[in-house]
């Protein structure tokens, strides 16, 4: 049997664009820059595709509207509202008792720390910040959805949340040590 000859031409090293063109007919999506999970190298950065469609602080992000710093601030705030959410849950004493039902879970070091810094940002906040942040990171709310909410459905309350908002993400930027009284950050660019 006669030997099959390679085309000359034939490329081993391609490099491929495997990022997804098929999204979802009502997809909103931003390409980000994230770590490289397979990198061979500390550092290494590839470009992936995230949802923003029920992500107001990544829709922010995306759009340049807010910095790298603030949105740290507001995901540790995410993160920490997650951690503390999932301590003790009340129990019905009304309800019978039956074998093999969920015992309590007890509380870990790292809830009670979520609490506390969560306790601490609410006094910096103040209740209406507090509330504010909670609306928007929490709940996923727009500033038009914050504005109906409180009975306030003009442009002129949206842009006042909107600017409360970003001043909230840099008191959580320098709460959790993403950006420092002088106006430095250490996580992304100088504004």
């Amino acid at each position: 049997m006669a030997r099959v000859r390679r085309n000359k031409s034939y490329k081993l090293a391609q490099i491929y664009d495997r990022r997804s063109r098929d999204v979802p007919f009502n997809a909103v999506v931003a390409e980000v820059e994230v770590d490289n999970p397979l990198a061979l190298e500390a550092g290494e950065k590839i470009v992936a595709i995230r949802s923003i469609r029920g992500d107001p602080l990544g829709r922010l992000h995306a759009h340049h509207q807010i910095d790298e710093a603030q949105y740290l601030g507001g995901r540790a705030f995410q993160n920490d509202w997650e951690r503390a959410e999932r301590g003790p849950q009340a129990m019905d004493p009304t309800r019978e008792y039956v074998d093999g039902a969920r015992t309590r879970e007890p509380v870990t070091e790292s809830q009670r720390q979520a609490v506390l810094r969560l306790n601490q940002i609410e006094r910096e906040l103040g209740t209406d910040g507090a509330a504010l942040v909670h609306d928007v990171l929490v709940l996923g709310l727009t500033m038009d959805q914050i504005g109906q909410r409180r009975a306030v459905r003009t442009q002129r309350w949206n842009d006042y949340f909107a600017r409360r908002f970003r001043e909230c993400l840099d008191r959580l930027a320098l709460i959790y040590g993403f950006a420092t009284e002088t106006g430095t950050q250490h996580a992304g660019r100088r504004r």
